[in-house]
């Protein structure tokens, strides 16, 4: 089972997942987390470049996450899925179209090639967006990298593009409300875990 979880910034998809990690790991499920960009060594290194590095030219940016998440995808996720757990992970895929296609301006179909190709055509069981108007999700976070120092329109497009994925592809994604208590959003992202992990 392949679950990932997107969202705007400071919206609590990480904290949500950690909770989700807990809860079914207390029920004695085998439960990996992981995230984007930064799992693995090699994950480390892009992830410095990508958030706390200069800036980057879009291109150079689209290209790097689509490293990490090839290297990602080979030597955690899917080993991880072959011997049956379940992975819980902090952005994928629709990140990199959202962030570096709808709010950058690159190329939707090169980037949807892309992640294809860095995947090799693994997609997610389940995605959850945690959904928050980005105004409010900026004033969350104690510390800024690159990318959450961005301008409030690129945040706003960002969120955007994230509603449009989740509406276009309904079988996968569900939306949580992250303007909710911490304890509700949990509960609301529970609700749609728990029939497929039963």
């Amino acid at each position: 089972m392949f679950i990932t979880f997107e969202g705007p910034e400071g919206a609590g998809k990480s904290t949500v997942l950690l909770s989700i990690a807990d809860r079914l790991r207390a029920s004695g499920r085998d439960v990996v987390t992981t995230r984007e960009p930064g799992a693995g060594e090699l994950g480390k290194s892009i992830r410095q470049i990508l958030l706390h590095g200069d800036d980057l030219d879009p291109k150079s940016e689209l290209l790097l996450f689509l490293a990490d998440r090839a290297n990602h995808v080979s030597n955690i996720v899917r080993p991880a899925l072959a011997r049956g757990a379940i992975v819980l992970c902090d952005r994928y895929a629709d990140s990199t179209l959202v962030y570096q296609a709808y709010a950058r301006g690159l190329d939707e179909a090169f980037a949807r090639a892309g992640n294809a190709f860095a995947t090799g055509g693994l997609v997610p069981d389940l995605t959850l967006l945690v959904d928050l108007d980005p105004r409010i999700g900026l004033t969350r976070l104690q510390s800024k990298d690159r990318l959450d120092a961005q301008s409030i329109d690129f945040h706003e497009r960002v969120r955007d593009g994230f509603l449009r994925e989740a509406a276009s592809d309904a079988k996968r994604w569900r939306v949580v409300d992250g303007s909710q208590t911490a304890d509700l959003v949990l509960e609301a992202c529970w609700q749609f875990i728990e029939p497929l992990v039963r």
